[in-house]
């Protein structure tokens, strides 16, 4: 019995932070038995969790696309639901003492009646991407209040920082502008989405702490979020401070959303005061870092 933690998504950008986080509190991930394991074969998911025993599961895998949901949406609902409950089924049958992070996401509130928006709040998903995340969170929700697996789920608002693919708005922004950078030239013209929508941001460091600190929270919904809105716009002025060119944009029309909500904002007070947890990196140093590895990364 190994005891150790088991990740699903490990290689993706919150994934292999929280990995990163794991391995320097000094808890090793366990590794599955097989590196290309098909979290949508059930069987094999019962098998891997049956051999490593894990002591605790965090279940980030996830096709995590609001764009691509759009293009995909029976793929997006069918895939991340049938995930979820193989893992939950896999526990629940084979490592019954384990105990279970399923993130979801704050797109399941859609556009809330008052901000911030707490968990007492109505799911109303605008779009495929956050419909699959909250029939995910009514499942775990369902698993846990029957007791049949201890399970928190996460309602992870806006993450960004070092790693984060062009897919989301700081990843695109910093790359666009490490491009510019790199390839010599003086400005850097930004193609950008509706710079007055309004984001809940949190480092990517800071959420994978609290995942790793709420495990051991009671089971039920937590906000993850910094409780604070920022306009894309004043994520642009950011990125301006953090670049060698100079910065421009224009808006681009494939770059906006259908049913846009026009502000998120989270409340994190439940997971406060159940945890302690509280973000502690600002926004500037989250920009600069995506800007930074952006820069290692197209430069390597």
């Amino acid at each position: 019995m190994s005891g150790a933690p088991l990740v699903t998504g490990g290689a993706g950008f919150a994934g292999r932070h929280l990995v990163e986080h794991l391995r320097e509190r000094g808890e090793e991930p366990a590794a599955p038995p097989r590196s290309d394991l098909d979290l949508l074969d059930a069987d094999a998911v019962r098998a891997a969790v049956r051999e490593l025993q894990p002591s605790a599961v965090f279940h980030m895998a996830a096709l995590a696309s609001v764009r691509r949901s759009w293009e995909e949406p029976r793929r997006t609902l069918v895939e991340n639901l049938e995930i979820t409950l193989n893992v939950l089924e896999a526990v629940r049958t084979e490592a019954p003492e384990a105990r279970v992070l399923v993130v979801g996401s704050g797109e399941v509130y859609g556009e809330p009646e008052r901000l911030p928006v707490d968990e007492r709040a109505l799911l109303r998903p605008q779009n495929p991407y956050a419909v699959s995340k909250a029939a995910c969170d009514l499942l775990a929700g369902q698993y846990g209040d029957s007791g049949r697996v201890r399970c928190v789920r996460t309602r992870s608002f806006n993450h960004a920082g070092p790693g984060q693919s062009d897919d989301y708005v700081v990843g695109t922004l910093t790359k666009q502008v490490a491009e510019a950078e790199l390839e010599g030239r003086d400005e850097a013209l930004l193609r950008t989405g509706d710079l007055d929508s309004a984001r809940d941001f949190t480092d990517v460091r800071d959420v994978v702490r609290a995942y790793a600190t709420m495990i051991d929270a009671e089971p039920g919904a937590y906000n993850v979020c910094s409780g604070h809105s920022v306009r894309i716009r004043e994520v642009l002025e950011l990125l301006r401070e953090a670049a060698h060119v100079e910065v421009r944009h224009e808006v681009d029309p494939a770059r906006l959303r259908d049913h846009d909500v026009p502000e998120i904002r989270g409340s994190a007070e439940h997971l406060r005061e159940s945890t302690g947890w509280e973000p502690e990196i600002p926004l500037e140093r989250t920009v600069a870092d995506a800007l930074q590895w952006w820069r290692d990364h197209l430069g390597a």
